[in-house]
């Protein structure tokens, strides 16, 4: 069992988090976790009922009353020490998102670092958090504006990055003066329980970080239902963010959501295409193309399309595929069979409608939860994979002409996430940004999300921001000061 290379025994837990206790369910109900790279059993976590969700909210608002309280120095001393344990532990916090997740190890280790640089931003920002002061309305009055943390807060993370997504959320509320509840993806709980045994032995107070486990709709309710949570944070699935949404409305909770993508990709006539093949790999099969940003659609203008096509195809073919422990994998398992199936249903339909498969074998459910990397021409917009977010290693390439198909094509979906263009045209460059229907644009550039940017969508791919200044925004209200004269 990979678990015996872990240096920490004490971070792999399989209970609770709540007021610095590790606690069971009360029924004695657990969740099963296995490795979708091999189907094997990693552990088990409690499946907590309504109240016992509640419990976790007790104890994050009695802990509020201090924690805010802290100064702005205290609370960063606390997120950095939590920053450098993470990078300490770097190795053993890789192990376990590779057992419970299936990405590639060298991936699981990249991603530690990038969540651990969110602690460290935040840290930083929380000596930032400054108001501002207002001319007055008349002589002798002063108006100043204020930032406090908006309260208990609730993050309800994904699996496909189960310590980033919850770094960005709680680094952010903890630097605010916030305290808050986690509920981590049922697939990949145990990154969310390792962090919280980090976060103990950076001393951060008792109940400020809890993390609860459980069944979705259980927990979620519990935590939407219960006025003392002041704050929403969900990533995941549009739908789910819907019913989230709908939930917060009863006690008017402020809410974040980064929900789905159909993130397009544009590549003009005049592009690196060197470099557009390059990022095209990077915001493609990053994580087996399980990741929100990544390209769904790659649009391609006539020029270049046989050797943008011919080019990503050969570097497809340098992708090596099997469980994320093996030396030198770039592809692993597909976090269940769920989602292979809908990588088989794009597929198959785009064949259907006369798509030309150029490199990777018609994926199928005959090898597990893999799929080999897949290449199509020939698509057309009728096709799922234009409209449904693919979530897995199928490239679908779409031919165009002019730039004004392409931007026509590009914001022809619900979404707006994340959208990338290659061009060396300087005035193309700010025509096709401002163009676009996105919360994020990468140009010339495949790699778009680091913690001093501001990560969010538009449309139906969500409310709000995190990372940056502004992610910081997300976890204070604004309270006026209105001094009158003597």
């Amino acid at each position: 069992m990979t678990l015996s290379r872990l240096s920490s025994t004490a971070l792999f837990r399989q209970q609770c988090h709540i007021d610095g206790r590790w606690v069971d369910a009360a029924s004695g109900e657990t969740i099963e976790v296995d490795n979708p790279s091999t189907g094997e059993r990693v552990g088990h976590v409690p499946s907590l009922s309504a109240g016992e969700v509640g419990s976790a909210v007790t104890a994050a608002s009695m802990a509020l009353r201090q924690w805010r309280l802290r100064t702005a120095q205290e609370r960063a001393d606390r997120l950095l020490a939590w920053h450098d344990l993470m990078l300490a532990n770097q190795e053993d916090l890789a192990i376990l998102m590779t057992l419970e997740q299936g990405k590639p190890l060298a991936e699981s280790r990249g991603e530690i670092e990038y969540a651990a640089s969110f602690l460290r931003w935040f840290a930083e920002e929380a000596r930032r958090m400054y108001g501002e002061t207002i001319p007055g309305a008349r002589l002798g009055q002063h108006i100043v504006v204020t930032r406090q943390p908006v309260g208990v807060c609730a993050a309800i993370t994904p699996w496909n990055f189960p310590a980033a997504m919850i770094t960005r959320k709680a680094g952010a509320a903890l630097a605010a003066g916030c305290t808050m509840v986690v509920k981590p993806a049922s697939a990949t709980p145990f990154s969310a329980l390792a962090l919280a045994e980090l976060a103990t032995q950076a001393g951060i107070p008792h109940g400020v970080f809890n993390v609860v486990t459980g069944k979705a709709d259980v927990v979620s309710e519990a935590l939407t239902s219960d006025a003392r949570v002041r704050k929403v944070s969900f990533t995941g699935s549009t739908d789910v963010g819907r019913r989230l949404m709908a939930q917060c409305a009863e006690h008017v909770q402020k809410i974040s959501l980064e929900l789905g993508g159909n993130a397009p990709f544009i590549v003009f006539d005049d592009a690196d295409i060197e470099r557009a093949v390059e990022g095209a790999m990077v915001c493609k099969f990053r994580n087996t193309g399980q990741t929100c940003v990544c390209a769904n659609r790659f649009l391609v203008q006539s020029g270049v399309h046989s050797e943008f096509v011919a080019a990503l195809a050969e570097a497809m073919g340098r992708l090596k595929v099997g469980d994320g422990f093996e030396e030198g994998v770039t592809q692993s398992a597909l976090i269940n069979e769920a989602a292979v199936e809908k990588v088989v249903e794009h597929f198959e339909d785009a064949m259907a409608k006369g798509a030309k498969r150029v490199c990777g074998p018609a994926p199928d459910a005959s090898r597990g939860n893999y799929v080999q990397p897949v290449l199509l021409t020939n698509v057309t917009t009728e096709m799922k994979l234009c409209h449904e977010e693919t979530f897995g290693p199928l490239a679908a390439v779409i031919r165009f002409d002019t730039e004004e198909q392409a931007i026509e094509l590009a914001n022809d979906t619900p979404f707006g996430l994340a959208a990338y263009f290659y061009t060396r045209d300087l005035h193309r460059m700010w025509r096709v940004a401002d163009a676009l229907e996105a919360g994020i644009v990468g140009i010339n550039e495949g790699l778009i999300s680091n913690p001093m940017a501001p990560f969010g969508g538009v449309k139906e791919s969500g409310l709000g921001r995190e990372g940056s200044r502004h992610g910081l925004d997300e976890y204070t209200e604004l309270k006026y000061l209105c001094m009158g004269a003597e």
